[in-house]
């Protein structure tokens, strides 16, 4: 069985997948962390790799940018591969003084300027929310390593250059950090009925002018990375 954009087998991708936005950081977590990882997809160089992880079979898997393509690829797994829990694994922005450059945002929801929900017809708002049994072992396992991390509400936009500057208005509300996808994920699982979390590393810091590097962000990142893979395990047992 294949989609149009995913050329695996059934039975290929683990019940866990962790995703990136950048195959190629994929492809680092492979290399790096998983024993034995077979390549599994390379469509339009989206690639995905299972493997194991302590014994425990793992997936990882790019998304690309933005939420219409975290969306794409998180309905394939969650709704034709059987897939439960995806950890997003990604960077961000820090919007909130208290966030600072290299930091881990763990996402409790993910505030958006997307018109992504309304494909549901919602008499409402929705607001996109993290799944607790990912959240709640996510944050023992920051606890663990004992790094400096948030846990709160972000922003998932729909555009990078903004034509006007709105973080202003996000900062005033609290919330912790931009990014592209979350939110779309969010509500993918939710309407799937599987579960689903943000874990990001901060790589800029946009009201300070910091920054890190392209390199940095693809394979230095590795304290989400370790937390997303510890979490994965615990949720296995």
């Amino acid at each position: 069985m294949s989609t149009p954009h995913n050329n695996a087998n059934k039975g290929d991708i683990a019940e866990t997948v962790l995703m990136p936005g950048d195959p190629l950081r994929a492809k680092f977590i492979a290399e790096n962390y998983l024993e034995n990882p077979v390549c599994y997809n390379n469509v339009r160089n989206m690639l995905g790799f299972t493997g194991t992880y302590k014994g425990v079979p793992v997936s990882v898997q790019g998304s690309g940018m933005g939420m219409p393509s975290i969306a794409i690829y998180s309905h394939e797994l969650y709704n034709e591969y059987d897939v439960s829990n995806i950890i997003r694994i990604g960077t961000a922005g820090a919007v909130a003084d208290s966030v600072n450059l290299r930091d881990i945002v763990i996402a409790m929801s993910a505030s958006t300027n997307s018109a992504y929900a309304n494909q549901y017809n919602l008499p409402g708002t929705y607001a996109p929310t993290a799944s607790w049994k990912l959240l709640s072992v996510a944050v023992k396992m920051a606890e663990k390593n004992n790094c400096s991390y948030h846990v709160g509400n972000i922003l998932s936009s729909d555009t990078f250059y903004d034509d006007f500057d709105s973080l202003a208005k996000w900062h005033k509300m609290g919330v912790l950090a931009i990014e592209m996808e979350s939110a779309a994920l969010y509500m993918n699982a939710a309407r799937a009925g599987k579960n689903a979390l943000c874990i990001l590393t901060v790589s800029d810091c946009p009201f300070r002018n910091l920054s890190t590097t392209a390199e940095e962000r693809q394979s230095s990142f590795r304290t989400m990375m370790e937390i997303a893979l510890d979490t994965a395990l615990e949720i296995s047992k």
